[in-house]
């Protein structure tokens, strides 16, 4: 009889030195020194620290206020410029120094790729642009279009860190999400939210390994929180708990983009042609449209009650980014990624572990237990205001980066077929379905009370009546009510409170 051989026990030594010469660490150190500066120039309103943002301009559009893209570059537009890269170039450059790195050919790269950061904010504020394809498809077009045609020159290698710029954006985010959001719509809120959410994502995953036979793992649980949760933001969360390569990134943002425009589209007609209520129909395209400046305009379509519920339901939904990307962190460092044989000890999960979870989780709860109690919530919506500028500056250097560094041959090949096109198709389904059955059991007044959502006035919505939700008038209606780029959860929800009042 064989003697029986123990499991190998995976071991990985971590050390002091990690703190500040990992790139996981270094995004934490990055992502809070912006979110202690921005806090202390709110609430001390000693400096002004926001950064660039460009606003909507008019290409063709026949509106009353036409903007032209000349106008962008007005005021205080080239010292917001100069301020934006100076703290960008330098908070990245310390981090590439620190990581062994030569700042001397990391700067020249990151001018390089700024300018073309620059081009994609410029594109992506374009009025119709702006409306229904987001900043992220932009900055994959652009840096696709390079790559794949003139090539990458090799001087700019040096600043493609897409990995860098994603988990500091993510650090920053996690500023945005406030658990306070959930006293707002209560058991309802994560009736919808946290119960579905979970099934959608554990369905698609077996749908994809077992029935279609998927290989590619990364992608599969990339797409499935792209899904079930909030498009591009759960994918790219997801995606670096899951190791998952550019390409798969890329992939599943495009086709949540391209789903995204369809859904805000066509969900409101539908809804409204069945005779749903307001708060019902509101629910449904919160719990189930992926983007959150999509699920503002999408419910705006129905009222402002529907609005509302609509916005409620997605903050609530954005809480659980930072606990799948934990969880899936988790399941493919002790399941997915081990081998035959092989037993992951604790050490070895830890330093698989991405820690940027670790910085949005500890940003989340700042803001929720500390900064919101103590200086309100003008403060923090300020505060979120001046940082989400800066996150959406790191996922477009991000996105641009991974454009410049795909290859096209190697987004088909991804494709398997069609598998990850039906993938997303059947799972989209079933999160509508599943959601729909939430939102009825809790919202139909069948077995539960339905609960009235007042405006942040103390007046009850009164429903919109709106014709057909042509997309362009649905725009041109929220104009006011959305920045140029794509809102977190929190600034939409403050768009909403503010459009009410």
């Amino acid at each position: 009889m064989e003697p029986k051989t123990k499991p190998e026990v995976i071991r990985n030594r971590t050390t002091v030195s990690d703190l500040w010469k990992k790139e996981d660490w270094l995004a934490v150190w990055i992502g809070a020194v912006l979110i202690v500066i921005a806090a202390i120039a709110v609430i001390s309103k000693a400096f002004d620290f926001t950064a660039l943002n460009f606003s909507k301009w008019h290409l063709w559009e026949d509106v009353p206020e036409k903007t032209s893209l000349l106008g962008q570059f007005a005021g205080a537009f080239w010292g917001k410029l100069l301020r934006t890269f100076l703290i960008l170039a330098i908070l990245f450059g310390i981090g590439i120094k620190l990581q062994g790195e030569k700042i001397s050919k990391f700067i020249p790269a990151f001018i390089g790729l700024f300018i073309l950061a620059i081009i994609v904010r410029i594109v992506s504020a374009e009025f119709t642009f702006n409306r229904y394809l987001e900043w992220a498809f932009w900055a994959l077009i652009i840096g696709l279009l390079i790559s794949n045609t003139v090539g990458i020159p090799n001087w700019l290698k040096p600043a493609i860190r897409t990995e860098f710029y994603i988990k500091t954006g993510l650090v920053i985010m996690g500023f945005s999400v406030l658990f306070s959001n959930i006293a707002k719509f209560g058991l309802y809120g994560l009736g919808i939210a946290w119960i579905v959410t979970p099934i959608v994502i554990i369905f698609m995953w077996w749908l994809g390994t077992k029935i279609f036979k998927m290989d590619n793992k990364p992608l599969v649980i990339t797409l499935a929180s792209a899904t079930s949760v909030c498009g591009t933001s759960a994918a790219i969360a997801t995606g670096a708990a899951a190791k998952a390569k550019k390409e798969d990134l890329s992939l599943a943002i495009s086709i949540s983009i391209i789903f995204t425009i369809l859904m805000m589209v066509f969900e409101p007609m539908i809804i409204r042609w069945t005779g749903m209520s307001q708060i019902m129909g509101g629910s449904l395209i919160g719990g189930t449209v992926d983007s959150t400046g999509a699920v503002v305009l999408a419910g705006s379509a129905l009222g402002a009650e529907a609005e509302q519920a609509a916005v409620l339901v997605k903050s609530i939904q954005n809480i659980l980014i930072g606990f799948i990307a934990f969880f899936v962190a988790l399941f493919f460092a002790t399941r997915v990624d081990r081998q035959m044989g092989q037993r992951v000890g604790a050490n070895e999960i830890w330093y698989r572990f991405p820690k940027f979870i670790i910085g949005f989780f500890a940003a989340s709860l700042v803001a929720s237990f500390i900064i919101l109690p103590v200086y309100g919530s003008e403060n923090v919506g300020a505060i979120n205001k001046v940082l989400d500028q800066y996150k959406n500056w790191a996922f477009v250097l991000a996105f641009t980066s991974i454009g410049l560094d795909t290859n096209f041959r190697q987004i088909i090949k991804k494709m398997q077929g069609g598998k990850v096109l039906w993938l997303y198709v059947i799972g989209q389904l079933f999160n509508i379905a599943l959601t729909f059955l939430a939102v009825w059991l809790l919202l139909s007044g069948k077995f539960f009370p339905v609960p009235e959502l007042d405006n942040y006035n103390g007046k009850k919505a009164e429903p919109k009546v709106v014709e057909a939700p042509a997309p362009a008038t649905v725009a041109a209606d929220n104009a006011e009510a959305l920045p140029a780029d794509t809102i977190s959860a929190a600034e939409a929800l403050k768009a909403v409170e503010n459009k009410a009042q």
